[in-house]
């Protein structure tokens, strides 16, 4: 046995396996408590864009300055709000959580089962 030609078939499988390989993003969306509605369902319809896509989206909520002290009341019912209108096209892989002056959730796309 050829010992060459067994690594380059091997190289070979390895790349053709490589193609057809799935790579998944994450994509990344930022608000603010205090965003505007219409910019809002702006944002709404770009994560299902990239859901769309089959891409993971990480949707951040900054909170600037003294806006922290509405983290619990604007800001949760805000990604609610976000959760709520994704609910077709995503599942939620992790809730709204705090990760220092930001609100994070992450969504992923919903497998089609048939």
């Amino acid at each position: 046995m050829n010992y060459d030609k067994y690594r380059y078939e091997q190289k070979k499988k390895m790349q053709e396996a490589k193609k057809k390989q799935a790579t998944v993003e994450t994509k990344e969306i930022k608000f603010r408590p205090k965003t505007e509605e219409h910019d809002l369902n702006f944002k709404i319809k770009n994560i299902k864009k990239f859901l769309g896509q089959k891409n993971k989206v990480k949707i951040t909520m900054r909170f600037r300055g003294r806006e922290i002290v509405y983290s619990q009341t604007i800001g949760l019912e805000a990604m609610n709000k976000i959760a709520e209108s994704l609910e077709e096209d995503a599942v939620i892989l992790q809730p709204p959580s705090m990760e220092g002056r930001q609100m994070v959730m992450f969504v992923g796309p919903k497998t089609q089962q048939k």
